[in-house]
């Protein structure tokens, strides 16, 4: 998710999201971490600090290009992690920002063949990530307010049987590329000629929607009953609340979802490399795969396979684990569209959001 970008909070704190920041401290006990809001929680940080006798500093960002703004304005060897969008991987490591990683210190064989996304994290036969988690961005729900066979075909996010009950995701890309699913289109080979038919589409989709929302507004709207359907929400939306609010759950149309993932590097110039790989193969254990995913930010599959073993039976419920290999099989990865076919997308979604 330019994800991520996904910033939850738990459903005491769905209103007020704190958020985890700290400067850079320069010390051999200590590594620095450029971070999306899941790793900030003390549970899955805290058991790493212990048994390695250091200090995980954390600065949360939103997006790839405030990382990069981050990094600019730093030091050599301010920051030793960075977690970024796996999409984003090949361009941070052609700009030498990061570095490559032994291939026998990655859980390769252990991580879902389909998220493994070898083409963006091995560049000339060096790996510079590896995907940590990843999830979906389709279709949410309040079981108890909607007829779940209605939520098997996306078509009923357009069609009027659900309007005014249907929150939207506010990010285009994403968006877009659900509804070109939604029309049998493939993300990866949109072209200027599917815009009349996405321009028709999403105005049909705008008539019967309530509202659009970010991810902090996605989660309230379902949770306090504003809205019932959640276009573009997931397993990151509801697993932070499926304890709390059973009836919210989520599901792969028979057209498919869109795959998100999200990566962890280690960069070039980092002041505590051996310790900033340790983290590295941490957050890739099942270990701390099971407490990353369950995140009290917001939760997301992980990546690596043997992490059932550490997971709850709900947790795996929450998440779909056993519906895996079906919903990998289903799914396709954001559109990749030229810069300028990009704006006109872009364009597309502001025309239809104004109209």
């Amino acid at each position: 998710m330019n994800h991520q970008t996904f910033k939850l909070g738990t459903l005491s704190a769905l209103i007020t999201m704190a958020v985890c920041s700290s400067a850079p401290a320069l010390a051999e006990g200590s590594i620095n971490a450029l971070v999306w809001c899941d790793h900030t929680d003390p549970e899955f940080i805290k058991p790493f600090e212990e048994a390695n006798d250091v200090k995980v500093n954390l600065k949360e960002f939103e997006g790839t290009g405030a990382a990069l703004s981050i990094l600019e304005q730093s030091r050599p060897g301010d920051w030793d992690v960075l977690i970024v969008d796996g999409v984003d991987v090949p361009g941070l490591a052609e700009q030498g920002l990061l570095a490559s990683v032994p291939e026998d210190a990655l859980p390769i064989a252990d991580i879902w063949p389909e998220v493994l996304l070898e083409d963006y994290h091995k560049i000339d036969g060096n790996w510079y990530g590896m995907t940590e988690l990843f999830g979906y961005n389709t279709i949410a729900y309040n079981k108890n307010k909607v007829d779940e066979a209605d939520m098997l075909d996306m078509t009923n996010m357009w069609n009027g049987k659900y309007k005014d009950r249907i929150a939207v995701y506010d990010w285009h890309t994403p968006m877009i590329g659900l509804v070109a699913m939604g029309l049998g289109k493939k993300t990866s080979a949109l072209t200027e000629a599917d815009l009349p038919e996405l321009k028709e589409t999403l105005f049909k989709l705008k008539e019967n929607t309530a509202q659009f929302t970010d991810v902090v507004a996605s989660q309230t709207a379902l949770a306090t009953g504003e809205v019932d359907i959640m276009f573009g929400g997931g397993e990151w939306l509801t697993g932070v609340l499926s304890t709390e609010m059973p009836e919210l759950d989520w599901v792969l149309p028979e057209q498919g979802g869109l795959m998100w993932s999200q990566s962890v590097t280690l960069l070039a110039d980092s002041g505590n490399p051996d310790m900033g790989l340790k983290f590295m193969q941490y957050i890739l254990s099942p270990e701390g795969q099971a407490r990353l995913a369950t995140s009290s930010c917001y939760w997301a599959m992980p990546a690596n396979m043997q992490t059932e073993s550490e997971l709850t039976d709900q947790q795996k419920t929450a998440l779909r684990w056993d519906q895996q290999a079906d919903y990998l099989a289903n799914s396709q990865l954001y559109p990749t569209v030229s810069p300028e076919l990009d704006e006109q997308l872009e364009d597309l979604w502001t025309q239809m959001q104004q109209q």
